[in-house]
């Protein structure tokens, strides 16, 4: 009895030592990327940019690191970082680059933030970004996965459904391979509107689903596994749509 007792205080210390910890670390949102509106954002003036937050939901401190303009996300451990707001309807810019082969990342739009308890991920579409290697990497009896898993993939996650526009099962793929290898810098325009969303690989649409059952919600950067880099983050926000 005695050491069960023993071992439950410590479950309890150990808990509020992370709840503690993750409160501390809640305060020190991370700046990257900029926010602007759709008016805003077409007008000659540039000024009125904001600077996005992001708040850091089951990963670590060392997981992410700004270096001249550019967020390194180590990969380790697998787990998001979220926008500080919501976000509904918008525009999104990113660029990035895996440093590692075969390695995988993405961004979750429209989501509750809150991590799967097996797989650390949260619910929303994901847009996909793996490393050309890993269909290398993951080619078991001579069989290659298709290339449609590196370019671009758009799909519902945790209870999250779509319509795929390309229908790969209940995932959407990209109809043409745009993607560059290790190292290389991609750029993603991703326009998500009233549960539709379209992608833009490296500055050709080449993906989109629609009729997504959640429309609102989160941005998630993701680490899962391998160092990669993202830079000039830019977020247009749109007027909402009819309710």
């Amino acid at each position: 009895m005695r050491n069960a007792l023993k071992a439950l205080f410590a479950r309890v210390g150990m808990l509020l030592l992370c709840l503690i910890n993750g409160y501390i670390y809640a305060q020190e949102p991370m700046v990257f990327g900029t926010l602007t509106s759709l008016s805003e954002a077409v007008s000659s003036s540039r000024g009125k940019e904001t600077p996005l937050k992001w708040i850091d939901v089951n990963t670590s401190r060392e997981t992410w690191a700004m270096r001249d303009g550019i967020l390194v996300c180590s990969g380790r451990p697998i787990g998001v970082m979220r926008s500080e707001k919501q976000y509904e309807n918008f525009i999104m810019h990113v660029e990035w680059r895996h440093m590692e082969k075969g390695g995988n990342s993405g961004v979750f739009v429209w989501s509750k933030a809150v991590p799967g308890e097996k797989s650390r991920l949260p619910d929303g579409v994901e847009v996909q970004m793996l490393e050309l290697g890993w269909v290398e990497l993951n080619t078991k009896n001579g069989v290659a996965p298709p290339d449609a898993y590196v370019h671009g993939e758009l799909f519902g996650v945790g209870g999250v459904k779509t319509v795929p526009d390309n229908p790969r099962g209940e995932r959407s793929k990209s109809i043409e391979n745009l993607c560059k290898g290790r190292g290389e810098w991609n750029t993603y325009d991703v326009v998500c509107v009233d549960g539709v969303i379209k992608l833009a690989v490296n500055g050709k649409f080449v993906n989109g689903i629609s009729q997504s059952t959640q429309k609102k919600g989160y941005l998630c950067l993701e680490a899962e596994g391998a160092e990669i880099h993202f830079r000039n983050f830019r977020l247009i926000e749109l007027p909402s749509g009819a309710k």
